[in-house]
């Protein structure tokens, strides 16, 4: 029988404020164990929470630019779980009035276009962080950091619209890309500050049916979500085709194994006993104030990506991925802005630029190229001042230094060679040096001058103009004289 996967993600994401959701503490990544946690935050009794007002603009954002619905009240909830790293013994989060309802974004994985529908955003504060040391050699402990309880988070909460774990990736890139593009999430996986879970279920194909759900808790990378998903959607085949029965549980995925691992029977909802918290009055929004938010978001990423296309003609895939972040996009904005030839500093940052930048695990914003200096180059090139092989020499050596183009071709004496006979005289060495492929040539075998050239260009150490360097080549195979 074949069966097919229904996946829907819970995208936790950290939102950029200075301070926590309830309370003053800072919400600064890395600090001391416990450097950043009072009375509020650690849940001690009497104390009062506060919402921080830029925690509430930043949510509606992410609710708008999702193309949800933002109700004029919503409430926040108390969610009753026992955990050792909360403190309150319940969350405050949201249930019945979330902040945003509805929306959707689209995707392109496996082949097609995925429109993806988005149940819910709410808000929430974080809980704190286990972490696990050896005790005196013998056993481990569990010690508790409260720094992450309180950090603001929004959740978003896709419909069961995902068949596969290349869609649930691409799903959870698009979403980080648009809360990076908000300015409400830094996206960084390694440090939290987004992770999802993913709920998944298999059925026969063509079924309509849902079947029984797993849970996967707490996967913080694209590679982890991918490969966790596809681990379970075989396990769970597996059981179905032996006769046998899923079980609706929480698993967490084992890198060192590569296998999910049972973590806990599933709660249902109601087993969190979920009530409005009575230290917060309903939130009421002033439908003026939202629409002053909406006013101001930014373009988005695939706004950005048809205008790419539209004004400055490029391939989609280019603007797919120049638009993947608005730093990169930025930086190609700025450097064709300097350099009006959209198709040659596009190839110019997605093959040398992205890859220098990647094997140096590099984000662009730490760029050590500023965008005037690529298309300084860009265009001393068109110029005729350099070749586009000298190009690829000062693009490494301002790479390394930081260096403007000109100053660095003044300095290493790789100004084309313009001058006729000086590129005659070399012409001339490369045919003697080589009479059995000037014969072939001569033969009908036209390849050959590709290989002439090339020999041309390595004799001036790339310093040639090329186009010079073809016409001398043609007169002197013709058995022509200097043009």
């Amino acid at each position: 029988m074949e069966y097919e996967a229904v996946i829907g993600l819970e995208i936790h994401a950290h939102l950029l404020t200075q301070t926590k959701i309830f309370c003053g503490c800072s919400t600064q990544f890395g600090s001391e164990p416990n450097a950043n946690s009072c009375p509020v935050c650690t849940g001690l009794p009497g104390v009062l929470p506060v919402l921080n007002r830029e925690v509430l603009e930043l949510a509606v954002r992410a609710g708008l630019a999702l193309r949800g619905e933002i109700p004029p009240r919503s409430v926040f909830a108390r969610k009753n779980y026992f955990y050792p790293d909360l403190p309150k013994g319940y969350q405050i989060s949201q249930f019945e009035h979330p902040l945003s309802t509805g929306g959707c974004l689209e995707v392109e994985a496996d082949g097609r276009t995925v429109r993806i529908g988005i149940t819910r955003v709410h808000m929430e504060e974080d809980a704190g962080k286990l972490v696990y040391a050896g005790t005196m050699g013998t056993a481990d402990a569990g010690l508790v950091d409260l720094n992450r309880a309180g950090v603001p988070l929004i959740e978003i909460v896709t419909e069961p619209d995902l068949r596969s774990p290349e869609e649930a990736g691409a799903c959870l890139r698009k979403l980080r890309s648009i809360l990076r593009y908000l300015g409400v999430c830094d996206g960084n996986m390694e440090q939290g500050s987004l992770r999802c879970d993913a709920n998944v279920s298999v059925r026969p194909l063509g079924s309509e049916p849902l079947g029984v759900k797993t849970e996967l808790k707490n996967l913080n990378s694209f590679r982890f979500v991918e490969r966790a998903l596809a681990y379970e959607i075989d396990r769970q085949i597996g059981i179905l085709e032996a006769g046998g029965r899923i079980t609706q549980e929480t698993r967490l995925w084992d890198e060192s194994r590569n296998a999910t691992l049972s973590m806990r029977g599933k709660e249902e909802a109601h087993d969190y006993r979920y009530f409005p918290d009575p230290d917060l009055v309903a939130v009421q929004l002033d439908p003026e104030w939202v629409e002053t938010i909406r006013s101001r978001l930014p373009e988005l990423p695939d706004q950005k990506r048809e205008r790419f296309v539209r004004d400055y003609a490029l391939p989609r895939e280019d603007a797919r991925i120049l638009t993947e972040s608005a730093e990169l996009a930025d930086y190609f904005e700025r450097t064709a802005g300097h350099f009006p030839q959209a198709k040659k500093v596009s190839n110019w940052i997605l093959t040398e630029l992205l890859r220098e930048l990647n094997r140096d695990e590099r984000e662009i914003d730490r760029c050590p190229i500023p965008p005037e200096h690529l298309a300084g180059m860009l265009a001393m090139i068109e110029e005729g001042l350099i070749s586009g092989k000298i190009g690829k020499q000062v693009f490494e050596e301002m790479y390394r230094t930081g260096g403007d183009p000109r100053d660095l071709v003044r300095e290493k004496g790789w100004v084309q060679i313009q001058d006729a006979g000086e590129l005659e005289r070399a012409v001339e060495g490369v045919l003697a040096d080589n009479p059995g492929e000037v014969e072939k040539y001569r033969a009908g075998k036209e390849k050959i001058f590709g290989f002439l050239v090339g020999q041309v260009m390595k004799a001036t150490r790339g310093k040639a103009n090329p186009k010079l360097v073809n016409e001398l080549l043609r007169q002197k195979l013709r058995g022509g004289s200097q043009p």
